[in-house]
């Protein structure tokens, strides 16, 4: 008869002697003490854990909860590429990860991920129980890297590609940090103006009589307007920014959203080139990491962050299913350049795709680098002129009415 498996939480000492509890899956209690034993750690105290109810129940807000970023991967598979280099067990290793990390969420994951480990899982398939940690990226590369016995040289791969895509997501942060934020300030400004100043000015047209010009007009108008459509909107954007947290990995909003940014007039060029990088770049580390070419489109499509090249990727896995070459369809996909699909080519022809793959991501980083200077220079007057054309029209609407004034007293 096969035991009943159970939730047990435990406290208990670690062997530098620090205090440390969680939750354990287990047949009974002595398998329990015998697991932390094995662990290293000394239990103190062992009970069934019970799901608590109204004001013991636990109350864990998610949405309030550090998530673990590409930096805290990249940090971990670094650090435990280096231990597994010096010899370290991978038990030893998964536990002294988890207490360094600053990062409570991926700790204890990690502890999840130790307790798999030692109850026979492989490290790939107990990464695979945790998608919203871990990305598919990397536990497919783990998985190369535990079949072909390179393991630690795998991690090393899954470090260099996360601190490249850290960098990337600077890069790409620092281009659209100064237009928001300069919008946004101009946004709060006209808010301001039409709540606060524009009632005053009302106020002294209504003692003087005669009629307003039509953009004064307007503007008592939007004035009014703004007492119930200010809290409207403010609404409005809370519960936007909720659903759109919820809903923007769907496939119904990504195929409508991520198209289209390809297609703005000053950014999609830049959002192009950082898919291309990010698509080479993983490809090209799958490949040299032993992961199957069909795996690796498939994972890189997922990771590429467009709908765009995840569906065209789609279709030149379906092409390579069927014995065919990458570069052939490729290069039908209107989102990859030419540049790329004759590198991809050549690198197929010479048996050097993973070579060849990671110079395409190369350059395009740069070119992304490039194309964010070259934003930054021109967006900085553009949103100046910008602001001074709304503030400054806003200005000369409200002082119109004056300036009739004084042509009549002429």
């Amino acid at each position: 008869m096969t035991a009943t498996i159970q939730s047990f939480a435990y406290r208990g000492r670690n062997t530098a002697g620090k205090l440390v509890k969680g939750k354990v899956d287990a047949p009974s209690e002595s398998s329990v003490a015998a697991r932390l034993r094995g662990m290293g750690i000394a239990p103190l105290a062992i009970e069934e854990a019970k799901p608590g109810t109204g004001i013991n129940r636990e109350i864990n807000l998610k949405f309030l909860e550090k998530r673990v970023g590409l930096k805290d991967l990249a940090v971990m598979s670094r650090q435990m590429a280096t231990m597994i280099a010096s010899g370290l067990a991978l038990l030893r290793t998964l536990r002294i990860l988890a207490e360094q990390t600053e990062n409570k969420k991926l700790a204890a994951t990690l502890d999840a991920v130790r307790a798999d480990v030692e109850a026979g899982r492989s490290l790939s398939d107990a990464l695979a129980k945790h998608p919203d940690d871990f990305p598919p990226l990397m536990i497919s590369l783990v998985r190369g890297g535990e079949t072909g016995g390179f393991l630690e040289q795998a991690l090393e791969s899954v470090a260099e590609n996360y601190e490249k895509e850290v960098k990337l997501r600077a890069t790409i942060k620092s281009a659209l940090t100064y237009p928001v934020a300069v919008l946004g300030m101009a946004v709060l400004a006209v808010i301001g103006m039409l709540i606060f100043i524009v009632p005053v000015f009302q106020g002294m047209f209504e003692g003087l009589g005669g009629e307003l010009p039509l953009p004064t007009q307007f503007l008592v108008w939007l004035s009014g307007l703004m007492i119930w459509l200010g809290p409207l909107l403010l609404v409005a954007a809370v519960a936007f920014s909720f659903w759109w947290r919820a809903n923007r990995n769907s496939p119904d909003v990504r195929k409508v959203w991520e198209p289209a940014l390809l297609k703005l007039p000053v950014f999609g060029s830049l959002f192009r080139k950082v898919a291309i990088a990010r698509f080479s770049r993983n490809f090209s580390t799958m490949l040299a990491s032993g992961v199957p070419i069909l795996q690796a489109l498939s994972v890189v499509g997922d990771t590429s962050g467009n709908w765009v090249v995840e569906q065209a990727l789609m279709k030149v896995q379906e092409s390579v299913r069927k014995g065919n070459s990458v570069a052939a369809p490729l290069a039908q996909e209107p989102v990859f350049p030419p540049m790329v699909t004759q590198m991809v080519a050549v690198g197929e022809d010479s048996g050097t795709l993973e070579q060849m793959l990671a110079k395409v991501a190369d350059f395009y980083d740069d070119e992304v680098l490039s194309t964010t200077e070259q934003l930054t220079a021109l967006i900085e007057p553009i949103m100046i002129a910008f602001i001074g054309v709304v503030i400054g029209g806003m200005i000369v609407a409200l002082y119109m009415p004056v300036f009739s004034i004084f042509q009549q007293v002429q």
